[in-house]
């Protein structure tokens, strides 16, 4: 709802002014606070007279710098309508969080919603008014170098991190101390035909709103200021252009009633798309379809030249577009304090604190993944002879992209944080990310040969992970497998540490390792909790949010696959039944299943029970789970729920997630856990696009990963 201020200034505005409130341009056109035209603003035909009527600006940070920036336009624009600021706090602003993949390996919205609160904290000290996060696209093949971004593979997942990093963002209000929330990428970005970046998407409607739009509607639900285009196209038309998409799902289906932004330069792109041929058919086909922003492709700035003789339905549709961002500014508390929150004391003490830092420690430790144990070899004593070798080790890219404000110099390396625990630790790096050298292959094999354990920190750099980082081959560099079979001879256990923004084909390391930690991107204190976890003094919980493929023949691979009239009934390996939905040269089954994570401790699901088994869509489906540790070891872990309709209008999934709880149980002891499942989870998108729970007979599934499961029907009349 329009506030006074807001029908005050559209009355008095002129279209030029409304027009200047879609385009967003980044802050170094203000290099000392006054506007420098340069550039495609000049040849948008914009001058430094319509600069100071733009809305927003992104890319810039720090109180003083905003200040001055918004002091200076402040003083030119005439109706003193402030900047919004805006920037890419994806995973922290200065204290870094694991990345978003990691968060989602939490398997807990609280770590993910504490990560966001803190992002929103020290990026508001900054003078951030808006994030562009979170990223909530469904991602299912890890050749997308944005899966990063995302939390993972599945609906579900994506939906209750969706909703947990919207309300980390934005708090109950949008004070001094949150930031606005834009959603990404809308939309089913994450499905970019061969994982190649700024590729066609192409999936039915059907199957976009199964499985694409759930996350999307959760952030919408949680109030998310803001939803941002994606580049690809959907439905055989981009999204920036989608009528369809924009104004008939967002809008109306959905009931988002805030700001819509381009994603880089995507309303001019729509010419390379072939659906515009020059920037103001681009302008027309976006401001239609509803985009109120135009991010960097000045196809908006277009209207300025005729800006006095628009037709009317283009007036008003600029009109409407000028009154959503005017009342974002509104909700942001602009027009009453246009420097909110800009204090540089505040900007001093408030950034990357020592509990920020600790929280960033928590999340990590949350989030970092045991993949294999053999011989139970992890956790080590302090006392240990190791030898620590790989170009991971003594390095501090462990942030991960779009860690904007994060310094990989300043931050703790793995080497640094094990050697202050262990007095026995030796190092040799053996090679780098890419490239190796005979010489310093021979000296980490000759040090390892003379220590009792190997850790070997491997991995992939940050910038190769996050946007335009599409890869074809998802193993570990050559150089790096290399320099692991050559410590496999040594005949000694390796503790594979593995930093990466994405899954990987881990077969060959899986084979080479006695144990494997799988560490994404741990973020600032990344280093400590990965030392914490190899010496016992926490238990790793952390499950896969995607499922890891044996071979990227295999990709896209998910646990949670439609059913096919020609089942495979050997997925994890070979038999003699030919005309079957199967590989010739590979099982079906991944090298690790989604959900799949391993404990110190012995924690099993024994048994399960229904207190109903039969169940109308109104209700709860309310079931114990009976969890025993065997071990003395106290540890966490996740209480993964899947259900699977029998028949179904139409196919339904082997197995869908439909409940999680993170739970801890103490050593050598049972404890039983009741969770509650809304039966409005297991509805399903019908023929006619909309969805309706399914009368019939279910399957409840309940374990601590998507594959090894206790099973039991119920019924829904």
């Amino acid at each position: 709802m329009s506030s006074e201020k807001v029908d005050q200034l559209m009355q008095a505005m002129t279209i030029a002014e409304k027009i200047g409130q879609l385009i967003q341009t980044t802050a170094d056109v203000f290099p000392n606070g006054d506007a420098v035209v340069t550039g495609p603003m000049k040849s948008a035909n914009m001058s430094a007279e319509s600069v100071y009527t733009i809305g927003t600006v992104l890319g810039i940070s720090g109180a003083k710098k905003v200040k001055q920036i918004q002091y200076d336009y402040l003083q030119h624009n005439r109706l003193k309508i402030p900047l919004i600021f805006m920037a890419d706090v994806i995973h922290g602003y200065q204290t870094i969080f694991p990345i978003p993949l990691a968060l989602g390996a939490s398997f807990n919205p609280e770590t993910m919603k504490i990560a966001s609160q803190v992002a929103a904290q020290e990026s508001a000290a900054g003078g951030i008014h808006v994030t562009f996060a979170p990223m909530v696209d469904l991602v299912r093949d890890p050749r997308w170098g944005r899966v990063m971004e995302s939390t993972g593979e599945d609906p579900y997942l994506n939906s209750v991190m969706a909703t947990a990093s919207v309300q980390g963002f934005q708090g109950d209000s949008l004070d001094d101390h949150h930031v606005a929330a834009c959603v990404k990428h809308f939309a089913a970005y994450g499905a970019a035909e061969a994982g190649r970046e700024y590729n066609t998407v192409d999936v039915s409607e059907w199957r976009f709103k199964e499985q694409y739009l759930p996350a999307y509607q959760a952030a919408v639900d949680a109030q998310a200021a803001l939803v941002m285009t994606s580049f690809n196209t959907l439905f055989g038309v981009p999204a920036s252009a989608n009528q369809h998409l924009m104004r008939d799902i967002l809008r109306q289906e959905m009931a988002f009633n805030g700001v819509l932004i381009s994603d880089w330069s995507a309303v001019a792109e729509l010419i390379n798309h072939g659906v515009a041929g020059d920037h103001q058919a681009a302008a027309d086909l976006a401001l239609k379809a509803g985009v109120d922003i135009d991010m960097m492709g000045y196809a908006y700035a277009k209207y300025l030249e005729k800006a006095a003789d628009l037709d009317t339905t283009t007036a008003q549709l600029i009109d409407e577009s000028a009154r959503r961002v005017l009342e974002l500014k509104d909700k942001l508390g602009l027009f009453t304090d246009p420097y909110r929150g800009l204090d540089d004391t505040r900007e001093a003490t408030e950034i990357k604190t020592t509990a920020n830092l600790q929280a960033a420690q928590a999340a990590a430790e949350d989030s970092i993944v045991l993949l294999k144990n053999d011989r139970a070899v992890l956790p080590l004593v302090p006392e240990t002879r190791a030898a620590l070798i790989g170009p991971v080790a003594d390095s501090g890219d462990i942030l991960g992209s779009w860690s904007w404000q994060g310094d990989p110099a300043a931050t703790e390396t793995i080497k640094t944080a094990l050697s202050a625990a262990m007095p026995n630790l030796t190092f040799a790096a053996g090679s780098d990310y890419r490239t190796s050298s005979v010489r310093d292959l021979k000296e980490a094999v000759a040090l390892a040969r003379q220590q009792d354990v190997i850790i070997a920190a491997l991995g992939l750099p940050a910038d190769e992970s996050g946007e335009a980082t599409s890869l074809a081959n998802i193993q570990l560099p050559a150089e790096q497998l290399v320099l692991l079979r050559e410590l496999a001879k040594l005949n000694k256990p390796i503790i594979s540490v593995i930093v990466a923004g994405r899954p990987l084909d881990l077969t060959e390391v899986a084979d080479l390792s006695t144990a494997i930690l799988f560490a994404w991107f741990p973020g600032s204190k990344g280093a400590a909790a990965l030392s914490r976890i190899l010496l016992g003094e926490v238990n790793p919980s952390g499950k896969l949010p995607m499922t890891f493929p044996r071979s990227v023949g295999q990709v896209p691979i998910y646990y949670n696959e439609y059913r096919t009239g020609r089942p495979s009934t050997n997925p994890f390996g070979r038999d003699d039944i030919k005309y079957q939905s199967k590989y010739m040269d590979e099982v079906n089954a991944p090298l690790y299943p989604f959900g799949f994570g391993l404990s110190y401790a012995d924690i099993s699901v024994k048994a399960i029970e229904l207190a109903q088994t039969t169940v109308t869509p109104a209700d709860t489906l309310a079931v114990t789970v009976h969890l025993e540790n065997q071990s003395t070891i106290s540890g966490k872990t996740v209480i993964e729920c899947y259900t699977h309709q029998q028949v179904g209008e139409t196919v339904r999934p082997v197995k869908s997630l439909v409940a999680f709880e993170k739970v801890e149980i103490a050593g050598e002891s049972l404890a039983d856990f009741t969770i509650e499942i809304p039966c409005e989870h297991l509805a399903s998108v019908h023929q006619d696009l909309h969805q309706a729970v399914d009368s019939g007979e279910y399957q409840l599934m309940v374990g601590l990963d998507s594959d090894h499961l206790i099973t039991v029907p119920f019924t829904i009349e």
